[in-house]
Order: structure tokens, then C-alpha cells, then sequence
């Protein structure tokens, strides 16, 4: 019969008010019981791909193949086991908003766009998603259930995203009409995840300067007021051993130690690199302490016109996105920009790969699939055909190696294949129109 988790803890001598606590940590809280984690994390990046240099080729009969790393992926190849790309995906929901308004809001919901005031380009102005995201959807199912509810469920994770609120900066719905902003400040993110070990870790400070000012009074009070002094020392001595236990405690309940981030690095544009790599020591903390099981990481917004002036490129990602591929010089320098984003994904696998799973077997890569994305298949056409679709990780149990065409098929029946692979099957995910077909086969 497994031990639950106070009698583990009490037989380990932990004081009780120092089980308490470790009881709301989150890797010995709600579903740490469970062994079997699956976690998905969506990595965004925007304005297209180079398809030429992106997609591996496909056997026109079978509609697959194994994979072929072109320029833009090759920083996967080291995760080729397990790595599926997938071609002829296609965001096919029209209504109001631009191409890159409906790219971005309909990429996690498969639905609508509200009518609206947000003009883009001269298209139909739009509002906001009609529903909820799949990441959305599956934290709500996790969360649900006491074996596999965690800490926060979810976390919404950006880079260089823009401080307005508007339908390109947003991709998580946690339903209707209600964008969900991700948290692109490093520290603001530091603060939610560990802001209260580090309040605690601050008391224990506070507790140590009490002890000494205590002994400092003793000299100078009466009996009667020294009995009551030493009272309260007695008190302040318990509290603090109690912290002791915990903070001890807390790194290895947590499964690893609470990370370190550069101070002061500010939320610039040439700080694009540092500020990628910081979130996603967090997002790899996050999962490892098991405070969530879905995470969005979201570079940049539809849109995005980041200048990645550390690839000697001076022009805004957006503006070089716009041009014909007749243009060899912004050409060459869209597929060096891509090929950056695809070492992020790269790294964040990297930095899963190497962190073993904790309190299961293989790597947490080996439980996670990281779902890279983007709100256009093209820049320059704006066609959100064949939108970009990578799946790396075993976390969803898709065989890896391969390269799969769905020639044009809704990108609706992904989003429900996302749902039965993490075990919440669903008739329709999004505009019901493009879900008739059911989930994808051969995945």
C-alpha cells in the first residue's frame, strides 16, 4: 500500500507545523502522487516561415517520410527521435480581423473572432476569440481532477510582448472574449513562482535579528517582564526552527533549487536573447517543481517586429517579412531569423532533455511536448495555410522521426488530437464546421 504523503513526512521527523507546509509544495501538493506526467508547452514565434528552407520533403504517396532538417530546423536534429513536423495544417476560420488578428486569436481557440473596433490593415475590424484556447481547456481538465491539479495549472510565459492589450497580442483564451496576457518580464515571473519561499527565507533573517535584540532586552527589564520576554523568545525559537526544517526541506520537495537570475536586465529589444533564455530556466523550473503541466511561451506577438540586431539584422521582423521572395538579401535574412527561433525550441529541449524526471524515469523531455507554432504560414502572403506545426518531446507519445503532410486539413482537428493525447477526448474543439473528420490519423 503507497504511503501518503503526511505519513511520509512525519516519519521523516518533520516538525508539524513544517509538514504543513511542505504539504502546499507543489511537488508533494494535489497530483504529486502521480508519476505519469504529461506536460505540453506551445512555443510561439511570428510572421511566417520560409517554407523552402523549413519544410522537410514528403513522399507524395505515402504523405510521409522521415525527417529532413533544412536550414531553419536543423538546431532540432540533435532531438530527431523525437521530433514530427507537420505540414498542410491550415487555420481555416475567416470572419472579422486581418490575416495575422485571425493567425494569432483563432491558432489555440479554432474559433471566431468577435466582431470589434481593432482595425487591421483594411480588413474587417475584430475583437477578441469567440472561445476558450486548448491550453486553457486542458489546464481546467487538470486541474479538475486532485491527481493531476498542480499549483497554478498553467503558465503564460512571453518575450518582448507589447504592453497593449489587442487581438495580436494575445494567443490564450481562458474563454470568450477573455485573452489571457502573458507574464514577459522574467522577474514579475520569479515573483509568482517563488515569491513566497523567498518571503519565508526573509523571515527566518528577521527571526535571527529578533533572538539577539531579545538577549539585548533581557538586560534591561524587570523579572516579571523577563518571564514574559522569554516566553515569547521561546515562541520566536520554535517559529524559527520550524522555518529551518522548512527552508531545508524546500529544494529538495521542490526538486531542484530555486534558480538565479542576472539582475537588472531590462525588457529591451537587444536584451531579446538574455530576457529568451531566462524564461526559459524558469518555464524548465516551473515543470520540474511541477507547478503546471501546460505552459504558452509566446516570443514577440503577431505582428512582431523585433530588430535581431545580435544577427547583424537592423530591420524589424515584420517589415522583412513583408517582402517578395524575389528580394535575396531580406530572403537570407528571414531564414537566419527563423533559424534563431528555432534554437530557442532547440534550447528549451535541450534544457528538458538534460533534466531528469523527477520521481519518474528518463528525462522530462521524455514526459513534455513542446507544440512550436506560428499565426502564418508565409509572411509575405499572409496565408494561414500550412501553418507551422512542431512537435518535439514524447510528452503526447507521438513516435518521432517524421515528417507528415495533412494536405490541407483544419487545424481544428489538431487541436483535438492535442485534447484526446492528454486524455480529454473531445466530439469538436473550436468551430465545429471543421471538426467533422474527427481527430488526425497516423499520428
Amino acid at each position: 500500500m503507497p504511503t501518503s504523503r503526511r505519513r511520509f513526512l512525519q516519519q521523516t521527523g518533520i516538525s508539524a507545523a513544517a509538514a504543513h507546509f511542505a504539504m502546499n509544495l507543489p511537488s508533494l501538493a494535489w497530483g504529486a502522487e502521480s508519476t505519469n506526467r504529461q506536460r505540453l508547452v506551445f512555443v510561439f514565434s511570428p510572421n511566417g516561415v520560409i517554407p523552402d528552407h523549413f519544410w522537410p520533403t514528403v513522399d507524395k504517396k505515402e504523405n510521409e517520410g522521415e525527417l529532413e532538417f533544412k536550414r531553419i530546423l536543423k538546431p532540432l536534429e540533435p532531438f530527431r527521435d523525437q521530433t514530427v513536423t507537420m505540414h498542410g495544417l491550415c487555420n481555416q476560420i475567416q470572419g472579422d480581423g486581418d490575416g495575422h488578428m485571425r493567425g494569432i486569436g483563432c491558432l489555440l481557440t479554432g474559433v471566431e473572432l468577435f466582431p470589434g473596433d481593432i482595425q487591421g490593415g483594411s480588413d474587417t475590424p475584430a475583437g477578441w476569440s469567440q472561445g476558450i484556447s486548448i491550453d486553457q481547456f486542458l489546464k481546467n481538465q487538470l486541474q479538475a481532477d486532485a491527481k493531476t491539479r498542480t499549483r497554478f495549472g498553467s503558465l503564460e510565459f512571453g518575450v518582448m510582448v507589447p504592453d497593449r492589450a489587442d487581438t495580436w497580442t494575445r494567443m490564450s483564451y481562458s474563454g470568450p472574449n477573455q485573452p489571457v496576457a502573458p507574464i514577459d518580464d522574467p522577474y514579475k515571473m520569479f515573483d509568482k513562482l517563488y515569491g513566497q519561499a523567498k518571503n519565508r527565507e526573509l523571515l527566518a533573517s528577521v527571526l535571527d535579528d529578533l533572538t539577539d535584540d531579545f538577549r539585548t532586552l533581557e538586560k534591561m527589564v524587570s523579572v516579571e517582564d523577563r518571564q514574559l520576554l522569554q516566553q515569547h523568545q521561546a515562541l520566536v525559537r520554535k517559529v524559527e526552527k520550524d522555518l529551518q526544517v522548512e527552508l531545508a526541506a524546500k529544494s529538495d520537495a521542490i526538486g531542484h533549487a530555486v534558480p538565479e537570475l542576472p539582475p537588472n536586465v531590462e525588457d529591451q529589444n537587444d536584451n531579446m536573447p538574455q530576457i529568451t533564455r531566462m524564461q526559459i530556466e524558469l518555464l524548465v523550473n516551473s515543470f520540474a517543481a511541477d507547478f503546471a503541466r501546460i505552459a504558452t511561451f509566446q516570443i514577440t506577438n503577431s505582428v512582431g517586429s523585433a530588430k535581431m540586431r545580435w544577427l547583424d539584422i537592423d530591420e524589424g521582423h515584420h517589415a522583412l517579412s513583408h517582402e517578395p521572395d524575389s528580394n535575396e538579401d531580406s530572403y537570407e535574412k528571414l531564414i537566419k531569423i527563423n533559424t534563431w527561433y528555432c534554437e530557442q525550441v532547440a534550447h528549451l529541449a535541450k534544457r528538458l532533455q538534460e533534466t531528469p524526471e523527477p520521481g519518474g524515469e528518463g528525462s522530462m523531455l521524455d514526459h513534455t511536448t513542446i507544440v512550436w507554432t506560428n499565426e502564418l504560414g508565409k509572411g509575405n502572403s499572409h496565408t494561414r495555410n500550412n501553418i507551422p506545426f512542431v512537435l518535439v518531446g514524447g510528452g503526447l507519445g507521438i513516435r518521432g522521426n517524421r515528417a507528415i503532410d495533412f494536405k490541407k486539413t483544419s487545424h481544428n482537428r489538431f487541436l483535438m488530437t492535442l485534447a484526446e493525447r492528454m486524455g480529454f477526448p473531445q466530439p469538436s474543439f473550436g468551430n465545429p464546421d471543421f471538426c467533422g473528420d474527427g481527430v488526425l490519423t497516423g499520428v
